[in-house]
């Protein structure tokens, strides 16, 4: 349970904390002096049932609400603090608005220098108090206890923290199951121990030993050395904890406010964020189609263009679908809630404009019709959000590690929707090694566009066999996995659509097929290389001798050497296929006899020129026929 003030400056927040903890969370010499927060401060406070919760106190100055939002990001329970002699301020409306965009749930309203309501009179109470009201209307505060308080006399102190007690019993738990995911809002050294970092886990739980992340820039794997909750050692730490981590092989330079720690493999960074998008009442005007915004997110700061999709402007107090497309990389978690702030301040409320909830955390470009892909998203059960991201991510599919980070879901979850959408034939195992699964549809579509590519191919190249495997998967695509193109194709073959021959598939049926005209051409040709015998022209040679582009003559050369009627020896030269088969004989005879065959013998046997000779010798090299030592060949045994 973390507790985490709001309020304006000066209105005694950290004076309450440090009345309530003990603890001073002005730590820096500059706030010392200065007598104002300046940064993030952090305690520890036992509620009345003996919970220990983490108090996170905030600084109230506007020039410092980048460290408020901050802060802000993993707070339950916020404690409105309100100066009894001054009421409502600018920090309490920006502050309570930062609080209702990062989703909140529950809080207190402390009323502060109660000492002095006493001079101020009812009537000054009674006006505050109806500010109060006002402001809090139709927010998570509606109808919050109001409670007098008091750090210089200490009335009122145990009456807030029964409060804040009754207010955290209703709270629900941080999700433990999810990806671990923790906002780094401290970085430093301990002597001994190396480099530590400080934040609230707001998802999942980090232990000793764990393989670590931090995004962006390092994703590891690093160790995890100790964990500390409270200043105590512990073996591990739970989702809504603070928690000093030390983590090993890395300085503390490298790192700063605005990373995550992760588990390492878990979550990718991001530069695109999918989100639902709402735009504070108070806005001055609408939001227009396209705007840089700055975005708080967790503990880290970006900007951000903000692209509303398929509506023009976003008016004050509505929500849509938008996509934030970042200026930097950053860590973020699919269903954390995020603000937006301008450079200029709304009339007596500060600079946030608008916040809201992360739907997806690696999408791409949105173009027009983008709402209606990520609409899903908004109402979408587990199996329907993991079948929705197994559909974005395509061909590649995604792994069930990849699945476990980029849905949010626990394990348990994760599993019993993969094994829902595997039963209705929407998620496919591809891969049980890589746990890789694919989209149903996605299949079904390589299915399919196999299907027309074999089919364009049949129609384009008649005269061959069928396409290479490797061919056919790089042009469904070179993203492809081979075990999952390897899927596609059996299910072809299972269903009776499709033949493989060794490398070759092709369409159930087809094949190689000749037109008449193609019948009349190979005839031609086989009768020249027929009549040729050893001494055949080069290809150049019959594609002018019998008026054939070069592109038909290679293919019917193909079908004449698939079917056995011809040999190619090289690159331009094809002998008929009987011409060969009897110089074999008559080579292996002379060797059998002889022992061996020089060049020159050779020459004598072939009758033709070195131009058809080398070839021929270098084919039965090939062929293992011959074997060439020195300037001789020998018959290979065997």
């Amino acid at each position: 349970m973390i507790v985490g003030t709001a309020g304006h400056i000066d209105h005694g927040k950290t004076s309450l904390v440090k009345a309530l903890t003990g603890i001073d969370t002005d730590r820096l010499k500059e706030e010392k002096r200065r007598g104002i927060t300046l940064e993030l401060g952090f305690a520890h406070l036992t509620l009345d049932d003996g919970t220990v919760a983490g108090v996170v106190d905030v600084p109230g100055h506007e020039r410092f609400v980048k460290a408020m939002a901050a802060g802000a990001g993993g707070v339950d329970l916020a404690v409105l603090v309100v100066a009894s002699d001054e009421g409502v301020m600018p920090q309490t409306r920006e502050h309570l608005d930062i609080c209702r965009l990062l989703g909140v749930r529950a809080g207190v309203i402390a009323l502060t220098k109660s000492d002095l309501l006493a001079e101020l009179g009812p009537e000054w109470r009674a006006l505050v108090e109806a500010d109060l009201g006002a402001l809090t209307a139709g927010t998570f505060l509606e109808g919050a206890p109001v409670v007098p308080c008091s750090s210089k006399t200490g009335e009122g102190l145990d009456a807030l923290k029964a409060a804040l007690t009754r207010a955290a019993g209703a709270l629900p738990k941080r999700p433990a199951e999810g990806p671990a995911f923790l906002p780094v809002d401290r970085v430093f050294t301990i002597k001994g121990f190396g480099t530590v970092v400080t934040g609230t886990l707001l998802s999942g739980t980090v232990a000793v030993e764990d393989a670590v992340a931090l995004l962006p820039g390092l994703p590891g794997p690093l160790r995890v050395r100790g964990v500390q909750v409270h200043g105590q050692p512990v073996p591990r730490v739970d989702a809504g904890q603070r928690a000093a981590v030390n983590v090993t092989g890395v300085e503390p330079e490298a790192l700063h406010r605005g990373m995550v720690l992760v588990r390492s493999g878990e979550l990718p960074e991001t530069r695109m964020l999918d989100v639902e998008l709402a735009l504070l009442p108070a806005a001055e005007a609408a939001l227009p189609r396209r705007k840089k915004l700055l975005l708080h997110l967790g503990t880290a700061q970006v900007e951000a263009t903000v692209a509303l999709l398929d509506v023009e402007r976003l008016e004050p107090g509505e929500t849509a679908l938008a996509q934030l497309r970042l200026d930097g990389p950053v860590g973020a978690l699919v269903g954390q809630r995020f603000i937006l702030r301008g450079a200029r301040a709304l009339p007596g409320r500060g600079a946030t404009v608008a916040g809201g909830r992360i739907l997806s955390i690696t999408p791409p470009r949105r173009r027009g019709g983008g709402s209606t892909v990520v609409a899903p998203l908004l109402e979408a059960d587990p199996a329907g959000q993991v079948a929705w991201l197994l559909r974005q991510a395509g061909y590649r599919g995604l792994t069930q590690q990849e699945l476990f980070g980029r849905s949010g879901l626990g394990p348990k979850v994760l599993t019993r929707a993969l094994e829902l959408l595997g039963t209705r034939g929407g998620a496919l195992l591809v891969d049980r090694e890589r746990r890789l699964y694919l989209s149903g549809e996605v299949f079904e579509g390589l299915q399919g566009r196999a299907l027309a590519l074999l089919a364009a191919f049949h129609e384009r190249e008649p005269l061959r066999e069928g396409l290479p495997r490797e061919e056919l998967r790089q042009r469904l695509s070179a993203e492809l996995d081979s075990r999952t193109f390897q899927r596609v194709t059996q299910a072809l073959v299972d269903g009776g659509k499709v033949e493989l021959d060794k490398e070759v598939v092709r369409l159930k049926g087809r094949g190689r097929t000749l037109s008449l005209g193609d019948e009349a051409a190979r005839t031609k040709l086989a009768a020249e290389l027929s009549a040729a015998g050893l001494a055949p022209s080069t290809l150049n040679e019959l594609a002018q001798k019998l008026l054939l582009p070069m592109p038909r003559l290679q293919e019917l050369l193909k079908v004449m050497v698939a079917e056995g009627t011809v040999v190619r020896v090289s690159e331009e030269l094809c002998f008929d296929a009987g011409a060969l088969a009897g110089l074999r004989e008559r080579l292996v005879a002379h060797l059998r006899e002889k022992k061996e065959i020089t060049t020159q013998a050779f020459k004598e046997m072939v009758g033709q020129s070195r131009k058809f000779v080398i070839p021929l010798s270098e084919y039965f090299d090939r062929e293992k026929v011959t074997l060439r030592v020195g300037e001789k060949r020998v018959l290979r045994r065997g």
